[in-house]
């Protein structure tokens, strides 16, 4: 039996496990995944505890903390700057960032020509793979971050009217709002949006977070983290056979 795994710190929210299990269940494939809960990334590749997985997922806090601990990356991984598959092949470990296609797939339906600039709310791992296919596709792009470190990314205390009106795509990357805290979101205006946003919050659970809540109530069109997940999941799968 091959196994399979999602790495992460706190992990009793996983879609992945679910997922995989119902994926080997209804293929009749010979294969395992489980939760891989882990508070020293450096221990655990010391201890080779990899070694028994054919390919795993990785997912918050460690999508750019496993690089330096990979034999090599994929060339989207690279320009990325972060990880959320990893394949095991013969104990060589490639990463491969599957992120950025399930977005993209996600998106497709419900862009615009009004979606010419989006703003991104967090700046970890994952923002990085959503600023590569929003980029990819002409969309320009700014950050939204809790400490700014460069001309592209902004406090949450600067986003006003006129950054909202020209930004028609917004983006949460970060996990605020994420069960049970459903009553948190980011320090963001959704007072401020319109009808000619897309709001797009990846977190999936609830199914619908206060920040989507508040702003399909502006006439937004909103979109969860749900079809994202499927999308990249499936590739990873791909990826490991």
């Amino acid at each position: 039996m091959r196994k399979f795994g999602l790495l992460g710190k706190k992990l009793d929210y996983s879609f992945s496990k679910s997922f995989f299990t119902d994926l080997f269940a209804k293929n009749q494939i010979d294969a395992s995944y489980d939760n891989i809960e882990v508070t020293d990334l450096s221990k655990w590749f010391e201890d080779k505890s990899f070694a028994e997985f054919s390919g795993f997922s990785v997912t918050i806090p460690y999508k750019t903390e496993i690089i330096p601990f990979l034999d090599e990356l994929s060339d989207e991984a690279i320009a990325i700057g972060a990880v959320n598959t990893v394949k095991n092949v013969n104990g060589k470990l490639i990463g491969y960032n599957t992120d950025a296609f399930g977005f993209g797939q996600s998106i497709k339906p419900f862009l615009n020509n009004h979606h010419e600039r989006a703003m991104i709310l967090g700046t970890g791992g994952a923002s990085k793979a959503i600023a590569y296919v929003l980029k990819n596709i002409g969309l320009s792009v700014i950050f939204i971050s809790r400490s700014p470190k460069n001309n592209s990314e902004f406090g949450y205390e600067s986003i006003n009217e006129n950054m909202v009106n020209a930004c028609k795509m917004i983006v949460n990357c970060t996990p605020v709002g994420t069960f049970p805290d459903v009553n948190a979101k980011p320090n963001f205006p959704t007072d401020l949006i319109s009808d000619k946003h897309l709001v797009v919050d990846l977190i999936y659970n609830p199914e619908k977070s206060r920040l989507l809540k508040e702003s399909e109530k502006q006439g937004a069109i909103v979109l969860n983290g749900y079809s994202m997940l499927q999308e990249q999941a499936k590739k990873a799968w791909e990826i490991w056979n």
